[in-house]
């Protein structure tokens, strides 16, 4: 599934958000694709862009997938009739397998399951989700030697053509 979702981020036109702190702090180990259940305003919202992945994580509980702490900002056209909630808790749309494979892996020390990116696929929000497993402070900092790294290499092989 991970690689539809990743044809979908190569399009540049369909990605909501993105959150990159994720990559940062924990290393990704698998990728999956699920679905949003939201309410109108939210849609509209998203297609504005006015998402916030940053500190937003899920919750696996009672065979159901939730995300939590996922900003949505609401238009200021939104409807008066109702009190739109920014960060209320919605629920992620995956198959049964998928969900206790997640919580078979959180289940075990030092899994999480953090929002990756937000994404729209053929008219409808996906949230790309990763199993990830939290990075220590030195894991940090050999990534971001070795991106140093390859941005100075890219630089040097830049000039010399």
């Amino acid at each position: 599934m991970s690689k539809k979702a990743g044809k979908s981020k190569a399009g540049g036109g369909n990605v909501i958000a993105v959150n990159r702190k994720a990559g940062f702090d924990y290393f990704i180990e698998e990728r999956l694709e699920a679905g949003l259940a939201l309410e109108g305003w939210e849609v509209k919202s998203m297609r504005e862009k006015r998402v916030n992945l940053t500190e937003s994580y899920v919750l696996v509980r009672r065979g159901e997938a939730w995300l939590v702490g996922c900003n949505i900002t609401p238009l200021s056209t939104a409807s008066t009739h109702i009190r739109p909630d920014p960060t209320r808790t919605r629920k992620l749309l995956l198959h049964r397998r998928e969900i206790s494979r997640l919580a078979g892996s959180v289940d075990r020390a030092g899994y999480t399951v953090v929002p990756l990116q937000l994404y729209w696929k053929r008219g409808k929000a996906k949230l790309e989700i990763g199993l990830a497993k939290g990075k220590q402070k030195q894991d940090k900092r050999a990534d971001k030697k070795e991106k140093d790294w390859q941005r100075q290499r890219e630089r040097l092989l830049k000039h010399k053509v």
